[in-house]
């Protein structure tokens, strides 16, 4: 078995194991509730209309009077099953509600990734290039700035100056006309992507039209997380330009140019991935809260008419775990990436 196998099968393990764990930990807080809040658990849509003559009977069957790792044990088991329980906020199940809204997430945290992530990796690597220099001190200087701000304030000075004062770019997924043209049959969704299934149904005009909703959202995410690699980025490259072998190879008369990025670039761009993916729940979050903002209907549209209805625990549990499995995801993915690019991190894995 090759060693990339045997680290995407270790890698792969965590995720059943880490998700056990969250959601054990999730519903030893449901246990502080009485069991008639914890039968809106299992209450499916069939049954909404008798909450009140089906709660006693719901509490019964699934042992909600029962030892904890008994209930734990019966609400996993209707999670697996996919009865993940009936929103009343929603008015619809909560599994499928969150499945219909993902595309949405997905891409705007594509295009997210997409940009700061080669955006703060060049700019941290000629930051560390032209240290002391203009673009090093521009680059500090927005670093600064950037961490500095929170995603809500970005979020309300962006749309102040480019939707109230300039009108350039609106908040929302899609223009309400074409949004009528969206959800009818003359447009099939293909991928859930708005740009690539517009392009997909022969509509340019859809296609631009949801490139400049996701101007803003997208720049708004990606500014934290570009100030805060990009530091991090130039850290690892000016510590990896003191080692010998980097002094050798300048010794022997090799560019400075091709040591930064072919040698110094090589060796640290792992480690630059390793903090992309110990960030992701930063990353997943600052998502959540752009989609607020913008009023995007993502997944993050779950949880705020959860939390308007005051107690809605199955649309809430339902956000929460999804979440995690999105992030966990999210994180083989990244972790995937760094074993191609650094074999060294997956080694190590793999020896300890």
């Amino acid at each position: 078995m090759s060693p990339f196998v045997q680290y995407f099968i270790r890698r792969l393990i965590i995720i059943p194991v880490t998700l056990l764990i969250v959601t054990m930990v999730m519903y030893a807080g449901v246990m502080l509730t009485p069991p008639e809040a914890r039968a809106t658990l299992f209450l499916a849509r069939t049954n909404a209309r008798y909450r009140e003559s089906t709660i006693q009977a719901l509490i019964k069957n699934n042992y909600l009077d029962q030892p904890y790792l008994i209930q734990y044990g019966y609400w996993m088991k209707s999670l697996a099953t996919g009865n993940w329980g009936y929103s009343p906020a929603m008015g619809e199940e909560v599994l499928p509600a969150l499945l219909h809204r993902t595309p949405v997430t997905l891409e705007l945290l594509f295009y997210s990734l997409l940009l700061f992530v080669p955006l703060s990796l060049f700019t941290g690597f000629a930051s560390a290039w032209s240290q002391g220099k203009a673009f090093d001190n521009f680059s500090n200087t927005f670093s600064f700035l950037g961490t500095s701000l929170p995603i809500f304030i970005v979020s309300m000075f962006a749309l102040a100056i480019f939707y109230i004062k300039l009108g350039w770019f609106a908040p929302e997924r899609i223009s309400p006309l074409f949004s009528q043209v969206i959800n009818s049959d003359q447009f099939t969704q293909f991928t859930g992507f708005l740009t690539i299934d517009s392009l997909l149904n022969g509509r340019f005009d859809i296609f631009v039209d949801s490139l400049k909703h996701l101007v803003l959202p997208v720049a708004t995410l990606s500014i934290y997380h570009v100030a805060s690699l990009s530091r991090l980025t130039r850290s690892f490259a000016l510590d990896e330009k003191k080692k010998v072998y980097i002094l050798a190879a300048r010794a022997r008369g090799v560019r400075e140019r091709a040591l930064l990025w072919v040698h110094v670039m090589r060796a640290t761009l792992g480690r630059s991935l390793t903090a992309i993916g110990l960030s992701v729940s930063n990353i997943m979050m600052g998502l959540f809260i752009t989609e607020m903002i913008y009023t995007i209907n993502g997944i993050s549209s779950v949880i705020v008419k959860a939390m308007r209805a005051g107690a809605d625990a199955p649309a809430t549990l339902g956000f929460m775990i999804y979440s995690v499995i999105l992030i966990l995801i999210l994180m083989l993915i990244i972790d995937l990436l760094i074993a191609l690019v650094d074999p060294r991190i997956r080694d190590e894995v793999i020896r300890s």
